[in-house]
C-alpha cells in the first residue's frame, strides 16, 4: 500500500492526479542547485512504502536529483520506494548497434534497479528486450500499455477508420489501439538510413484511399518517421489523418512539421508534459501501484 506520492515541482500536475486516484498525500520535493551545478533535493515526510513520480524525458538533468531523492526518502524512514516513470529514458539503445557504442539500456537500468524496489512505466521504447527485470538489476518492473486511455481520449472514429503504425515495431501498439477503437490496423515497413533519413513502404496503398487514418507510435521526438508516414498516407488519398503518440518528446518545430505534412489533430498521453496531452495516465498508474506486490 502506497502511503504517499513524492514529486518535484515541475511535475506537480500529473503527480497530483495520481495522488488523487490513490487517495494518498502528495509531497513536493524541494531542489536546490549549487552554483557549480550540483543538486540537493529535500523530500517531505516518508513512512511506509512510497512512490516517487518522475517522468524521465530530458533525463540527464533529472537522473542525479532523482537518485538523491530516493536516498533521502529512505533516510526519512520510507520502507520501499517505487519509481513511477511514465517515460523511461535510454531504452532505445537496447543493443550495441556499432562498435564503440554503450548498451544504454543496461547502464540506466542498473542505476534505477539498484535505487528503487520497483519501477512502474508505460510502453518503454524496447524492441529486443523481453525480460525487463534482468535489465533493471532484478527490481520488479511493471510496463503498462497506454492504448486504453488513449482510445478513450480520442473522438469516436468514423466508419471505415483504420489504425496504422509507421513501422513493424509499432505493430503491437497499433493492434492494441485498434482493438479498443474497434477498427482494423496495418503497419508500414521502415528502413532507416540515419537519425533523420528513413524509407517507408506500405503493402496495399489502396487500403487507405478515402479512409480516416489514426497514425500511432509510442514515441515522437524529431517527428521524422511520422512526417514521412503522413506524406505517404496523403499520397494514398487518405481522407484525414490524426496522429496519436504515447510519449510526446517533440518540440514546437516538429509539431509544426507534423501539421504542415497533413496531421489534422495530434493526441498524446500525459507521460511527458506537452500541449497535445489528451489522455491522463493517472488511473492506469494508480491501479498498477495498487497491484504491486509490496
Amino acid at each position: 500500500m502506497i502511503s504517499g506520492i513524492h514529486a518535484f515541482a515541475d511535475e506537480r500536475a500529473p503527480a497530483s492526479r495520481l495522488a488523487e486516484m490513490l487517495g494518498a498525500p502528495l509531497h513536493i520535493s524541494g531542489l536546490h542547485v549549487f552554483p557549480d551545478g550540483e543538486s540537493l533535493p529535500e523530500v517531505g515526510p516518508a513512512t511506509g512504502d512510497v512512490a516517487l513520480y518522475r517522468s524521465l524525458n530530458r533525463p540527464d538533468a533529472k537522473l542525479m536529483p532523482l537518485l538523491l531523492a530516493a536516498d533521502a526518502l529512505r533516510r526519512r524512514g520510507a520502507g520501499r520506494v517505487v519509481l513511477v516513470a511514465p517515460y523511461l529514458c535510454y531504452m532505445r539503445q537496447d543493443e550495441v548497434f556499432r562498435p564503440g557504442q554503450p548498451l544504454s539500456r543496461d547502464v540506466a537500468g542498473r542505476l534505477l534497479g539498484e535505487t528503487f524496489d520497483a519501477i512502474v512505466t508505460v510502453e518503454p521504447h524496447l524492441h529486443r528486450t523481453t525480460d525487463l527485470e534482468s535489465a533493471f538489476n532484478g527490481a520488479e518492473v511493471v510496463a503498462l500499455s497506454a492504448a486504453e486511455p488513449l482510445a478513450a481520449a480520442l473522438p469516436p472514429p468514423p466508419p471505415g477508420a483504420l489504425v496504422i503504425g509507421p513501422d513493424i515495431e509499432s505493430e503491437a501498439w497499433a493492434a492494441a489501439l485498434a482493438r479498443h477503437l474497434g477498427t482494423p490496423h496495418a503497419t508500414f515497413l521502415k528502413t532507416r538510413h540515419g537519425d533523420r533519413e528513413i524509407e517507408l513502404t506500405f503493402a496495399d496503398p489502396a487500403l487507405v484511399a478515402g479512409r480516416h487514418v489514426v497514425l500511432i507510435d509510442d514515441v515522437c521526438s524529431t517527428g521524422g518517421t511520422l512526417v514521412a508516414a503522413i506524406r505517404q498516407l496523403q499520397s494514398f488519398q487518405a481522407a484525414e489523418i490524426d496522429v496519436v503518440v504515447t510519449h510526446a518528446l517533440f518540440d514546437a518545430e516538429a509539431e509544426l512539421r507534423l501539421r504542415k505534412a497533413g496531421a489534422r489533430r495530434i493526441f498524446s498521453s500525459d507521460s511527458c508534459p506537452h500541449p497535445t496531452n489528451a489522455a491522463s495516465l493517472a488511473p492506469l498508474l494508480a491501479q498498477a501501484l495498487k497491484d504491486l506486490s509490496l
